[in-house]
């Protein structure tokens, strides 16, 4: 069982695994609402089983369809690591253990140096340095992630963060994107459409019980949660360089995943799409992503 380290801020405490992935494992306040929902994924086996409540996406989110992608005329073939397809997804960040940097009562900073050796080597074929920071407010949680490339090659990548937030208390949910991507029965892009009818949260409106688990681009940088029974609503803004949002509402599940996140599923594959989100970093350049949560009462 890995150890948790505590943070606390106010009466509001925030609890981090370094151990498994550097994730989340509670966020909650003096009252003690639960603005994120721990939930066990069976098919992150690397997770072993524990239940968790964040956790972040380097170097790439979602998919890359058959463990596998070409760059600069070369292929790379990845280690499955989401059980029962054959997909590579959400990075390794969330596979390994992180080392902390900087630790204070209310602010820690975790650190995974990434070389493609030994067990790791089929996880990423390039090196990086990730550093992940979570500072914690009395009303909020703010969430930075440094992904440099300490390869001697440019390596293209991704980044993001996968939170899990409560669905219970008629959760309502509104965000604005120019569209959005529809899958195939592989659950990867299909057809980009305009994100508007049924795919449109731009007006707040219950989360539903329609399984979506889809990409939409164009993201405006903000979304909203209302939990109206419980009286609580919460800010999710995201740094221009977080441009998609990854939506999973399963259902019957007590839980929705709401991603702010840099490339389009399968990005990686499908880099002739200019607005694909996948950064090509040159040896030391780093790319930066910034997410920020507030809570207020409503």
């Amino acid at each position: 069982m890995s150890a948790t380290l505590e943070l606390r801020a106010g009466g509001a405490s925030l609890g981090l695994l370094p151990d498994l992935g550097g994730s989340i494992a509670f966020w909650r306040n003096a009252a003690g609402m639960e603005f994120l929902r721990p939930v066990s994924d069976p098919h992150l086996v690397a997770q072993h089983g524990r239940a968790v409540a964040g956790y972040p996406l380097v170097p790439f989110s979602n998919r890359i369809a058959g463990d596998h992608f070409r760059f600069e005329g070369v292929d790379y073939h990845l280690a499955p690591s989401f059980a029962g397809e054959d997909c590579a997804i959400h990075g390794n960040g969330w596979q390994r253990r992180w080392r902390i940097a900087l630790l204070s009562d209310s602010s820690a900073t975790l650190a995974l140096d990434h070389t493609p050796a030994g067990a790791h080597a089929g996880q990423w074929p390039f090196s990086y340095r990730a550093q992940l920071r979570y500072d914690l407010h009395e009303a909020g949680l703010s969430i930075g992630i440094l992904l440099e490339n300490t390869d001697t090659r440019d390596q293209p990548v991704g980044m993001g963060f996968h939170p899990y937030f409560p669905r219970h208390s008629g959760l309502k949910l509104g965000f604005v994107a120019s569209s959005v991507w529809t899958n195939g029965p592989d659950h990867l892009p299909l057809l980009r459409i305009p994100a508007e009818g049924e795919w449109s949260f731009a007006r707040m409106r219950d989360a539903g019980d329609t399984a979506i688990d889809n990409c939409y681009a164009g993201w405006s940088g903000s979304a909203f949660l209302r939990w109206p029974r419980e009286g609580y609503a919460l800010t999710m803004e995201g740094s221009p360089d977080l441009s998609h949002l990854v939506l999973f509402t399963p259902p019957a599940r007590p839980y929705i995943g709401l991603e702010p996140v840099s490339n389009m599923n399968d990005g990686f594959n499908r880099t002739t799409i200019a607005d694909s989100g996948v950064r090509v970093l040159a040896p030391g350049q780093v790319m930066e992503g910034h997410i920020r949560m507030t809570v207020a009462r409503c």
